[in-house]
């Protein structure tokens, strides 16, 4: 079985997926790289090393070679690309392709009603809807936006991003976390307005009001610090906030900081706090806290907290903007040592064991065998990735979140 994976540029959050595929079909694994990075990109640490990886063909070098890969290979994985002409070949010639998207409407759906958005929409997917053709959902919200389209009836499944992961000895396990008086709180983003820096300072705010959680008996814990990972045009703005709101003894501004730098704080911090907005299609981040065994407090808006996240028993959810909520959460795992940490180490095992690159190439290859082989649609996983991406319209998800529904 040949299969070759086709999107824009490959980064660290497709390497380990592709490296796992690579590993189990060899020669019969590529990676099609349409464009060069953007130096934005580069200068934020994604690294360009991936195209000398060797599955990896550069299309703009080798358009030849990519072209035959495109249209020979048994099965396309195609993500965004930028050479939508390229994926269109195959699909008009019946050829089996598997899609991965983000969400279609990211800023509302009501966008949806745009004629010229509709019949580019037609084109691309909803004419294809009988074939051979697949949806992996990057994120929670993809399912719904799809369904507006009436594209991929019943052939929609739950996919997303699969950072490395690291894999813990139990007695390196038992020494991850920090056992002194501090609760180390941990958010890791670039300082944008998606990204809501600002709710950080106001969380410290909270908590230095909250004498109680840090001299009386209700917490382990005597103090607390926010670590702040991560650069961007807000950050001189959220450290004058801070200032202001006098808090700068709570809070570590640590910079710009390589992925493994990163990696190396969550280790040392109990929980993660994602404050990403609606126009956050997944949030890889999640999934490297969540590995390093801190207990995520997440925005329901954001892809993939309710893929990853399963309210009270791996992390917390809260709605989009409420902040009261959101502090709510956190308060209890300051005062809740034991929860907090069963919570730390499922989530850890959601990653280790289900959410990560080698399960989801194994899903991949035992979905595409199928599809070749099978006379009816391929089976669905039972959970994680490839099982049934269900149809949950936006309003509507923080509820489904909180009753398990993602889960099921």
């Amino acid at each position: 079985m040949t299969i070759t994976f086709i999107s824009n540029y490959i980064n660290h959050h497709q390497i380990p997926f592709s490296n796992a595929c690579y590993e189990k079909l060899k020669e019969g694994f590529h990676f099609i790289q349409t464009q060069p990075m953007e130096q934005e990109r580069i200068d934020m640490g994604w690294h360009t090393d991936g195209v000398k990886l060797p599955y990896v063909v550069c299309l703009y070098e080798e358009e030849d070679r990519g072209r035959a890969l495109i249209m020979e290979s048994d099965i396309l994985i195609a993500g965004w690309t930028g050479r939508e002409d390229l994926i269109g070949e195959r699909l008009k010639a019946g050829k089996p392709v598997i899609r991965v998207s983000e969400r279609l409407y990211r800023e509302g759906q009501w966008k949806a009603v745009s004629p010229r958005g509709l019949i580019r929409k037609y084109k691309d997917h909803t004419r294809y809807r009988r074939q051979k053709v697949y949806l992996l959902c990057a994120g929670a919200y993809v399912p719904s936006d799809f369904h507006i389209i009436r594209a991929y009836p019943g052939k929609m499944y739950k996919w997303g991003y699969f950072p490395e992961t690291v894999h813990y000895s139990e007695e390196q396990w038992k020494g991850l976390k920090p056992e002194g008086d501090t609760l180390h709180i941990v958010w890791a983003a670039r300082f944008i307005p998606l990204k809501h820096p600002e709710f950080m300072v106001r969380l410290a705010e909270e908590l230095k009001k909250r004498k109680d959680l840090w001299s009386g008996d209700k917490s382990s814990f005597r103090n607390f610090c926010i670590h702040m990972a991560g650069s961007g045009e807000m950050e001189e703005e959220i450290k004058k906030l801070a200032e202001e709101k006098q808090v700068t003894e709570y809070m570590r501004f640590h910079g710009f900081l390589s992925p493994e730098e990163v990696r190396k704080i969550m280790e040392g911090c109990h929980i993660h706090i994602f404050t990403s907005d609606h126009l956050e299609g997944w949030g890889a981040v999640v999934n490297e806290a969540m590995n390093s065994g801190c207990v995520v407090v997440g925005n329901a808006q954001a892809g993939a907290i309710p893929y990853l996240i399963r309210h009270k028993d791996n992390g917390f959810i809260y709605p989009n903007g409420n902040f009261e909520k959101m502090k709510e959460e956190v308060v209890y795992l300051a005062t809740h040592d034991e929860e907090r940490k069963d919570m730390g180490r499922k989530a850890y095992e959601t990653i280790s064991r289900l959410w990560n690159a080698e399960h989801a190439a194994d899903e991949m290859i035992r979905f595409a065998g199928e599809i070749l082989t099978g006379e009816g649609e391929p089976s669905a996983a039972d959970k994680g990735p490839l099982s049934p991406a269900p149809v949950i319209s936006p309003g509507k998800m923080y509820q489904a979140a909180l009753q398990g529904k993602l889960w099921k």
